[in-house]
């Protein structure tokens, strides 16, 4: 299982990401992660990206090529992986796609986790951490018995300083420039696997298992 996860921030990548590395035994291959490893490791590319990061610039993207072509030769990626946070452009699509050639790994399908612009800003701007439990909830989709049980306690319901509307707004809109346009991409080579991500965890889980076999 060779498989690029996309979707809007809010729409449950990260989630299911975890649920099919469980599940499959395959690597999700997050950027940052990768990134920070590469950092704490000292490889070729990591001591690269540190320097690029230690001068407060964006790491660019044949750095970030450099640390996933790395990633994907350790022995956990032997049977596939799940790229999740990379590619954000079409640009970087089309380097992927000559690198997972080169290497002889060519992608099974990009998943598309298709949620309405709407859900996804009430997911973001409505999540909030119970100050005594740690437990994440949301004001429109947790139930008032749970966001009830954290208040009752003592505890407050915290909000992130950037889940605030502007800002998610700002960063829906970032993704509709930059990666909407992978759709068609993945699309016109008919790699593109889309599914409704709306739901619960267990239901999304479902539709996604169901759809990569």
């Amino acid at each position: 299982m060779r498989i690029v996860l996309l979707g809007a921030p809010g729409s449950g990548k990260g989630t299911q990401a975890k649920k099919l590395m469980a599940d499959k035994g395959v690597p999700q291959v997050s950027t940052g992660d990768m990134l920070r490893e590469a950092v704490a490791n000292g490889t070729r590319f990591g001591m690269q990206a540190k320097a690029v990061m230690d001068a407060g610039n964006l790491v660019p993207d044949e750095v970030v090529l450099g640390i996933i072509s790395e990633r994907l030769a350790e022995p956990d990626a032997e049977n596939g992986f799940i790229l999740d946070g990379f590619p954000r452009t079409q640009q970087q699509a089309l380097d992927l796609e000559d690198l997972l050639d080169e290497i002889g790994t060519p992608l099974d399908t990009a998943v598309l986790m298709d949620v309405d612009f709407e859900i996804l800003m009430k997911r973001l701007t409505g999540r909030r951490t119970c100050s005594l439990t740690g437990k994440l909830l949301n004001v429109h989709f947790s139930s008032q018995e749970e966001l009830d049980e954290c208040t009752r306690a003592g505890g407050e319901l915290i909000q992130r300083e950037d889940d605030n509307e502007d800002t998610i707004g700002n960063r829906l809109n970032v993704y509709r420039d930059n990666t909407e346009p992978l759709i068609d991409f993945y699309r016109e080579r008919e790699k593109l696997t889309a599914i409704d991500a709306e739901g619960s965890i267990d239901e999304v889980y479902e539709r996604l298992t169901s759809a990569l076999e």
